[in-house]
């Protein structure tokens, strides 16, 4: 039920507010057909007797609660007539004062006010000094607002809400309707155009009503596409936000910062792996075969009193087989193998590094005996510094150094770490105690390469003609890696040549492309330029052949690779620990035989740029002689590795004696190729005819036999 309540809101009926706005034409009688149901005048009236159907209003709704008393003067006086004092019921007497109930009685009005509202034709509540509302509604005949009787118990339920919210207009609560705003601001509201009127306000034709109309309406459809494809665009970026939102979630929640510490490590069983696999570094493995019998046999050693090591470092250029080893070590014992990287234990959490080698050890110990292998030692066991940008940089090496030497034990687990740069490992770490065994491992002599090349060539299909021995004398400064990679490469040739095997010739090719870059067979090389390094590689050639203790040649070449346009190698017949006097001289001889044969052949003025390289190799093996192997008799066996804090004196008599050396080394050239002018010439054009000659093809041009067609 809805009711009048001046005080301290007051609320009438939607329709008798409207009603109100004309004239009032009837009668004081007509009032009686009003939607809410008259009562009798009764002590006692049941609820159920109350009934109206009218929607209602309040001020708020209505847009009047912010209305002044002179404003709501101004209000009732323009829409509610003033009646004669003569329709004015005595009975309808406003209240005086507010009284109030201590005692529950059967309705809440009686409760409220001491008396039943059937006493009076109608209760009117209101303060001492009524408002202008007040006084005019007093003066009504009949007013159509019937009060609810009830008890103190709301009969306000979901069904009365729900029914109540249905019959209201479709405004949200606090909306102020925009006719009675336009009714306090103005005398005419604004009226909302239909498409009708608009057509006749616009003055469109009629041939084009239709026109107007569908365009009215396909516009209406696009926006509303519009507002769809909005809304589901909004719908999807949501659900991508939310995925990308989880999926961070459990990003974060796998990460060692939530985790702490890393899942189980697993060991590696390396069976197949032993001594027999790793060629070339016979030393080393002779060093890590102790370890081995630490780990087969501990009471052999503890018996004696001995302790077993802790740890072996590798230390060694790349590429010499330091993995393998350790893998070996595993094998050769037959005990698990952790292998874990120097860079798995930088992260950019704080304590991560340390909470993974605390991890890592602990399953080492939980089956030892075992083998930790470390490779790139020197990434986490660095010198220790004091850096405020990384306050905890050294918690890992510390946890490392506790691990390995601390008060817990860790018999029989031997660390093996591996390093290209021992110098830059913190002094702790490779102390005695933790470190106490230390092993090089090098490249391999031409022995080592011998078995390396023979170990690899067993994988493919070789011709076996093959002799390794000679691949092995041209690839001095080889590493394990490189021999794997140049077989691997010759293996390629062979494939792309259409070839059944790999033969001498693919090897070689893979070495050239090694050390001087693949061939160039695009570029376009004029013929005195072919004929100018003709000249200038066998000139080099004519000298190696003719002088002595100079290094047997391999081949010779006017195929262009990287950056030169040919070239000659030289193969030593075994591995020179050290060179005399005699050698140097000869390497010093052959640098300049390039540079000699265009000047004979050519003339002073057609010399070439193409022999800077060897003029750097001779000066740099006169300079070496001078200033530190003691072979000048003028400044005798002293050494000047610094020549910078030498006096100008001492380093003009260098400079004298270096040059001193070029020069004759220069004579002894350009003589012996004055000697050799018709060798020097044949074997010039067979270079032009054949590109490339090796060792026996040279040699049978020098001694004058021709050379079988290819």
């Amino acid at each position: 039920m809805f009711s009048l309540t001046v005080q301290p809101q007051v609320t009438v009926p939607l329709s008798h507010l409207i009603n109100v706005l004309h004239p009032m034409k009837t009668s004081v009688g007509s009032s009686s057909s009003a939607t809410c149901t008259s009562r009798k005048h009764k002590e006692h009236v049941s609820d159920s007797e109350l009934h109206c159907t009218e929607p209602m209003w309040n001020l708020r709704e209505l847009g009047l609660s912010d209305l002044g008393a002179q404003q709501l003067d101004e209000l009732v006086t323009r829409v509610l007539p003033r009646l004669s004092p003569q329709e004015v019921p005595l009975s309808l007497s406003p209240q005086t004062a507010w009284r109030t109930s201590h005692l529950s009685t059967h309705s809440f009005f009686y409760n409220k006010h001491g008396f039943s509202y059937g006493a009076v034709s109608m209760p009117i509540i209101s303060r001492q000094h009524p408002s202008p509302l007040q006084t005019v509604s007093t003066e009504l005949q009949h007013w159509p607002v019937w009060v609810q009787s009830r008890g103190f118990k709301t009969l306000r339920n979901k069904t009365r809400r729900l029914q109540s919210a249905s019959e209201r207009p479709l405004e949200s609560e606090g909306f102020t309707p925009s006719f009675m705003k336009g009714f306090l601001t103005r005398d005419k509201g604004i009226e909302v155009e239909s498409l009708d009127s608009l057509l006749k306000t616009k003055n469109i034709p009629d041939g084009q009503q239709d026109s107007f109309k569908r365009g009215f309406a396909e516009g209406f459809l696009k926006a509303q596409a519009l507002t769809q494809r909005t809304q589901d665009s909004l719908r999807r970026t949501r659900l991508i936000l939310l995925v990308l939102l989880l999926v961070g979630l459990y990003g974060i929640s796998k990460t060692p910062f939530i985790s702490g510490l890393d899942s189980a490590v697993d060991p590696v069983q390396m069976k197949n792996v032993t001594f027999e696999h790793v060629k070339g570094v016979e030393e080393a493995k002779n060093e890590l075969q102790e370890v081995v019998e630490f780990l087969k046999n501990p009471q052999k050693f503890t018996a004696l009193g001995a302790k077993l090591p802790k740890g072996v470092l590798l230390v060694g250029p790349p590429g010499t087989g330091k993995t393998l080893l350790a893998r070996a070590v595993a094998g050769e014992a037959d005990v698990p193998f952790y292998y874990a990287s120097g860079s798995e234990f930088d992260e950019m959490f704080v304590g991560v590094g340390a909470s993974r080698i605390r991890n890592l050890f602990r399953e080492a110990k939980s089956n030892a005996p075992c083998v930790i292998f470390i490779d790139e030692l020197d990434s986490v066991g660095g010198k220790r510094i004091e850096s405020p940008m990384h306050p905890y940089s050294r918690q890992t090496i510390n946890q490392l150094l506790a691990e390995m030497d601390g008060f817990k034990p860790n018999e029989g687990v031997i660390i093996i770490g591996a390093t290209n740069f021992p110098d830059a490992l913190d002094n702790a770490l490779i102390r005695p105690g933790r470190f106490d065994m230390q092993v090089t491992v090098p490249k391999p002599d031409v022995k080592g390469r011998t078995e390396i090349l023979n170990w690899y060539l067993k994988k493919i299909k070789v011709d076996p003609a093959i002799e390794a021995n000679i691949i092995a004398r041209g690839t001095v400064g080889f590493s394990g890696a490189d021999l794997e990679n140049l077989v691997n490469q010759a293996a390629l040739k062979a494939a792309v040549d259409g070839k059944d095997m790999v033969t001498l010739k693919e090897l070689e090719f893979a070495k050239d492309k090694i050390l001087m870059g693949p061939e160039r067979r695009s570029a376009e090389i004029d013929k005195k330029n072919k004929l100018i390094t003709a000249y200038h590689e066998s000139g080099h050639a004519i000298v190696a052949y003719y002088t002595k203790d100079a290094m047997p040649i391999n081949k010779a070449t006017i195929m262009p690779r990287g950056p030169s346009l040919g070239h000659v190698s030289m193969l030593p017949e075994n591995d020179r620990w050290s060179e005399t006097r005699s050698q140097l001289l000869a390497q010093m001889d052959v640098s300049m035989g390039g540079r000699v044969a265009e000047e004979i052949i050519f003339g002073h003025e057609y010399i070439t740029t193409g022999a800077s390289s060897d003029f750097d190799s001779a000066t740099k093996i006169a300079k070496m002689m001078v200033t530190r192997f003691g072979m000048c008799e003028k400044l005798g066996v002293m050494t000047y590795t610094d020549m910078t804090s030498q006096s100008p004196e001492t380093q003009a008599a260098v400079e004298h004696e270096v040059r001193v050396l070029l020069k004759e080394s220069y004579e002894r050239a350009k003589a012996l190729l004055k000697s050799h002018a018709k060798e020097h010439k044949n074997l010039a054009d067979a270079l032009l005819m054949y590109e490339t000659l090796d060792a026996k093809e040279i040699q049978l041009v020098l001694e004058g036999k021709t050379l079988e067609t290819r």
